[in-house]
């Protein structure tokens, strides 16, 4: 008798048990909607621009919201706000998601790794918790500026800062998949470690990476905007929402609207991942009902 050692249900059954949950879950649809709003913003921002981000007016300074020609107002050297806040959305998306990009390629390797094989497990956990000691943003913060501003730099300083959280949750799960019964099946079957690690682990890990992704981008956003706002991240005139808020804050008080919209885009962009990914979450649950 000859025994198969399979993983637990098909991805493409796992898949679409989770895309039935999430856009059943309001939330979660509400999540989404706003996650399109924000990528159709930054992807067409090109177009969807009246002018060009770094185009000056001098002689429309701090012109009120739904003035002809500028439906968000004016900053104070008279740049269209609408457009330098999509081309800033347009940004923070790049950065975050070539964050995540660098957390996902560095620290899944190193999860799987460490769970799997115990002799590296202390390493790389002692490495991991080295890096953990360190606060997010003092660890960016440090990073960036060491290897200087511009929206690449800002994007690899961030992910390093991701990347113990990323290996320290796909360890975890890595320790849990080892102890399954289709694992230990392929290990009877005299199957590599190798093979197990990539047809089996890794597939079975793939709900918990991309949840952890929808976690950490938000927070690659936010850092972005920190970066910039202390002048560490993208530099001027390229167009930042966090840029925008250390320009406008001299004049919040007079003129708040150069501030106002920069800070609701950057709460979109938040709120819309939190809740899509709390969604899938939660539509990746095992333990939640079919």
């Amino acid at each position: 008798m000859t025994i198969v050692a399979e993983s637990p249900a098909p991805l493409a059954r796992v898949r679409g048990r989770a895309l039935r949950k999430v856009v059943r879950n309001p939330m979660g649809v509400v999540g989404g909607a706003l996650l399109l709003i924000v990528v159709v913003a930054g992807v067409f921002a090109p177009l969807l621009a009246p002018y060009p981000p770094t185009e000056v007016h001098f002689s429309t300074p701090f012109q009120q919201p739904g003035t002809i020609g500028f439906a968000l107002g004016t900053d104070d050297l008279g740049r269209d706000i609408l457009s330098r806040v999509l081309y800033g959305t347009r940004a923070s998306l790049e950065v975050g998601a070539l964050s995540v990009l660098l957390a996902i390629v560095v620290g899944v390797p190193l999860g799987l790794f460490s769970g799997y094989w115990r002799r590296l497990d202390a390493l790389v956990s002692r490495l991991a918790d080295l890096m953990l000691a360190f606060p997010f943003l003092i660890l960016a913060v440090g990073l960036a500026a060491i290897n200087g501003g511009g929206l690449t730099n800002a994007a690899i300083a961030l992910g390093i800062a991701q990347i113990p959280t990323m290996v320290r949750v796909v360890r975890a799960d890595t320790l849990r998949l080892k102890e399954t019964d289709f694992v230990l099946a392929a290990h009877t079957m005299h199957a590599g470690p190798w093979r197990i690690l990539g047809q089996h682990v890794l597939p079975n890990a793939l709900p918990v990476i991309i949840v952890q992704a929808t976690v950490i981008m938000p927070t690659a956003v936010i850092g972005e905007a920190i970066l910039s706002f202390l002048g560490l991240g993208i530099q001027p005139p390229d167009p930042s929402l966090g840029i925008m808020l250390s320009d406008a804050q001299q004049y919040l008080f007079r003129t708040p609207w150069p501030g106002i919209f920069p800070g609701i885009a950057l709460a979109v962009i938040c709120l819309g991942f939190n809740l899509f990914g709390d969604a899938l979450r939660d539509a990746l649950d095992p333990r939640s009902a079919a």
